[in-house]
């Protein structure tokens, strides 16, 4: 798991791989990842916008946003929690995915709040020894 924090509210990731959504030989690799995101402030936060920095093995970057996640703009109160699961595809057998949401406060407040970096990692992927 991945965890940051920022101002109070804490982004969990778990990403698994999906052998059984993959075809290696066809260069298809996929990926789901569930996400916590817990408000441990002391406002309330709505939940606006999504940004994903997903890089592949070999260097190539797509770049994804939005509004919400999965669809919806979750509101959280001081000391709830929203969870979600959403994946990805790569056409390498590893990456790297980074990102960051942007939150408002009822005040009209909107501010960045920073999901770990965390890998993406398949048994298909070489192993390189040092």
């Amino acid at each position: 798991m991945y965890t940051q924090t920022t101002r109070s509210i804490t982004i969990t990731v778990l990403p698994t791989y999906l052998d059984d959504q993959s075809a290696p030989d066809e260069s298809h690799y996929v990926w789901k990842y569930h996400v916590r995101i817990e408000n441990g402030g002391p406002e309330t936060v709505q939940l606006r916008n999504r940004y994903w920095r997903i890089t592949d093995s070999l260097g190539r970057v797509q770049e994804v946003r939005g509004a919400g996640v999965v669809g919806e703009q979750p509101i959280l109160k001081p000391g709830e929690s929203y969870e979600y699961t959403s994946g990805t595809p790569l056409q390498t057998p590893s990456g790297i995915m980074v990102g960051s949401y942007q939150m408002e406060t009822p005040a009209g407040e909107r501010f960045e709040v920073d999901v770990p970096a965390f890998s993406l990692d398949s048994p298909h992927q070489p192993i390189k020894l040092n």
